[in-house]
């Protein structure tokens, strides 16, 4: 991503957000506020420019769905949301839990478009939650929001910063972030876009600043992706928009990274266990993505 551009991938992972709301039933995740922070021009923009992206992902049967509307259907059931609501959903159903444990903050990693702060600013009166992105994107969110007519919660606090380069506890700390509260973290859609060395430096570098018992949620590219042809398309696509994916781990190695640098994994689900969980017995073309998984790890 560019100094001073927003990230054109957390566009269209709002883009697939919002169509899923709005199209697909059932429903694996309802981010029914996400169509608002697109202007009616960018959703017909991205929808066109993706169903056109059928002879990209699917050439052998581009002929056969020449109608727009089903033609991006396809595309954004198969390559575009799948990811999208699979991690949005096991994120916020573990946040739940954590809830009902007593945690104070919920950090916000490479926080995009997400609205879970105006989907339930109810839980804003108990907890305070800290969005930690990019400034260019991040101000780009604030322009979103205020076109949108939002009210911005008392308890949501936007940090601008680009942690990769620029580290993040000191932002956060300028935040009001408090590091004696037990605190809950996700980090979605991010790790892929890093080298190893600099996803678990950073994985390690958020240990001090948040007390024994606190968790975060991290989705990452498994060791199969490469020879996934729905792995390949989509990281072609993200290198198109200038944002390259640079890692995946095998199931061990990134267990026995977490545990040398102090998380404990609590709960790590793969491609079959995210079918299992959300896609049974759905009629549309909806399955889990087979190029990701998911982990829940706890501060030792």
């Amino acid at each position: 991503m560019e100094n001073n551009q927003s990230s054109m991938t957390a566009l269209v992972c709002l883009f697939g957000r919002a169509y899923h709301s709005l199209y697909d039933n059932p429903k694996v995740f309802d981010d029914f506020l996400a169509r608002n922070l697109l202007s009616d021009e960018e959703f017909t923009q991205i929808s066109g420019y993706l169903a056109g992206g059928m002879k990209f992902f699917n050439p052998e049967h581009a002929d056969k769905l020449i109608d727009p509307q089903e033609a991006l259907r396809w595309v954004v059931q198969t390559h575009i949301a799948p990811l999208l609501i699979t991690r949005a959903r096991y994120c916020e159903d573990k946040l739940k839990n954590e809830l009902a444990l007593g945690i104070e903050q919920y950090v916000i990693l490479g926080a995009g478009m997400d609205t879970f702060a105006f989907r339930h600013s109810e839980l804003l009166e108990s907890i305070s939650v800290f969005e930690v992105d990019h400034p260019a994107t991040q101000q780009d969110k604030l322009n979103r929001i205020k076109t949108a007519k939002w009210k911005i919660p008392e308890n949501l606090h936007f940090v601008p910063v680009d942690f990769i380069e620029d580290g993040l506890a000191g932002y956060l700390k300028q935040a009001g972030f408090d590091c004696l509260k037990r605190t809950y973290l996700s980090w979605l859609g991010v790790t892929q876009y890093l080298s190893k060395n600099n996803m678990l430096q950073i994985l390690k570098a958020i240990i001090p600043i948040i007390p024994k018992g606190s968790s975060i949620v991290f989705d990452y590219s498994n060791d199969k992706s490469h020879s996934i042809e729905q792995s390949r398309k989509i990281s072609a696509m993200a290198k198109a928009a200038g944002e390259p994916m640079k890692s995946c781990y095998g199931v061990e190695e990134l267990e026995s990274s977490l545990t040398q640098i102090g998380w404990q994994v609590r709960e790590h689900l793969t491609f079959q266990d995210l079918e299992a969980k959300y896609f049974l017995n759905r009629e549309d073309y909806y399955h889990a993505p087979e190029n990701t998984n998911l982990i829940l790890a706890v501060v030792k």
